[in-house]
């Protein structure tokens, strides 16, 4: 790696940091599932799916939404890889991904709302 010139010598060792960062396409990757967390609702179902399997009429009923609403949250959290689904004749069932990506939201879910609402 060539010598770095920082505008600002803070006097700190930033070129060891540097040696370890990923590449910009990781950083891409784990931006668009933060991307998948910008919304409470997609939030909301993505909690639910991390606990059981339900259809899109069920959990739209379950999180008060239109259907066409709680399929689109589905389509964004299943083309993530978050989510996954299984036909059975002409029902759709949805759960949480078993990938550790979707372990790990759901652990940081769970996490941020005992810390944020302690009386939860």
């Amino acid at each position: 790696m060539p010598e770095l010139h920082l505008p600002h010598d803070h006097g700190q060792p930033i070129e060891r940091a540097l040696e370890h960062m990923p590449e910009e396409e990781a950083f891409q990757i784990v931006s668009d599932l933060f991307r998948q967390l910008c919304d409470r609702n997609r939030v909301r179902i993505f909690w639910l799916l991390c606990h059981c399997e339900e259809c899109v009429i069920n959990l739209a009923a379950l999180v008060n939404m239109s259907s066409p609403a709680v399929s689109h949250h589905l389509r964004q959290l299943k083309s993530s890889g978050l989510v996954v689904s299984r036909r059975v004749g002409k029902e759709v069932y949805y759960k949480a991904s078993s990938s550790e990506q979707a372990q790990l939201l759901h652990h940081m879910i769970e996490k941020m709302v005992e810390i944020s609402c302690p009386s939860f």
